[in-house]
């Protein structure tokens, strides 16, 4: 009888669809709006956080994940660090690796020591990627190939990094513009076969290379500003997205998939959504 990955490692993925076993968030307790990081804070810099409807939000997206038998892990939160809700750009983990960041901007230096110390606690083994920017929000993973956006956050350098630390993947480097932060705010593979997509910020031959590997999903400016792509997929076809983005919505059901509406308005204020908010460290096959 074959083993489950899950039963035999501590840490393991190999896609951005398998069935999600373990995961790491953190509560956005300190969440502010401190500098401005893409367009999504610049619309609401003036508004704020309402810290606790964000609160509330944030435990319905953790009980709803438990309730989906997908193991929580909470960060403890610290007053220093007002983005630590997302905690998917503190890391990443490709196979059995997990690798931890290094932040690229002042108000995130310091957040990836968090998951480390955990890491340590926990007798889990990691790289530590040092001396090349990197965040996990422009890293995304479909079994042997691994997408890195280049943007202000991920340079070329730590693209060649990675593809010289794991040279059985196929590292393709995918240039964006800088404005939208992070690959997965406007391109994210939901299964082998379909993947979402705000051509806008891309430059044509990549959105040419990426329609010849997937059903291209297409999300308008409208549904891109309210994190449309930054989904979350955890198996079996199952998509956490929010109920304003219901362009996505009908289309991910016509293509099969088990949308899970739930609403984190107040988190996306701030810039990430469903993708940016949970670290994965465990799917299975």
């Amino acid at each position: 009888m074959q083993e489950h990955p899950s039963e035999i490692y501590k840490t393991f993925c190999k896609s951005e669809y398998d069935v999600l076993k373990r995961v790491i968030l953190c509560s956005p307790q300190y969440m502010t709006i401190r500098d401005v990081i893409n367009e999504t804070q610049k619309h609401f810099e003036n508004e704020g956080i309402h810290i606790q409807r964000a609160l509330e939000q944030h435990r319905e997206f953790v009980k709803t994940l438990m309730d989906h038998d997908v193991e929580v892990i909470l960060l403890p939160y610290h007053k220093k660090y007002p983005e630590q809700v997302f905690t998917r750009d503190i890391g990443f983990t490709l196979g059995q690796t997990i690798f931890v960041a290094e932040m690229a901007t002042d108000v995130r230096a310091g957040e990836q020591n968090v998951l480390k110390q955990w890491l340590e606690d926990e007798e889990i083994s990691y790289y530590n990627l040092i001396g090349e920017e990197i965040e996990g929000g422009d890293v995304m993973i479909d079994q042997k190939t691994i997408y890195v956006g280049l943007s202000d956050r991920t340079n070329e350098k730590a693209a060649q990094q990675l593809q010289r630390l794991l040279n059985q993947y196929e590292v393709i480097q995918i240039p964006f513009k800088e404005k939208y932060l992070h690959l997965d705010c406007i391109f994210n593979v939901i299964s082998p076969e379909v993947a979402l997509i705000y051509p806008k910020a891309l430059m044509q031959k990549d959105i040419d290379f990426l329609a010849s590997r997937y059903d291209l999903i297409e999300v308008s400016e409208e549904e891109q500003f309210q994190l449309g792509t930054n989904v979350l997929n955890i198996g079996n076809k199952r998509i956490f997205s929010l109920p304003i983005n219901k362009n996505v919505n009908k289309q991910l059901r016509d293509r099969g998939f088990d949308v899970i509406e739930v609403d984190i308005t107040e988190i996306i204020k701030s810039g990430g959504s469903f993708r940016c908010c949970t670290l994965p460290i465990l799917r299975e096959l």
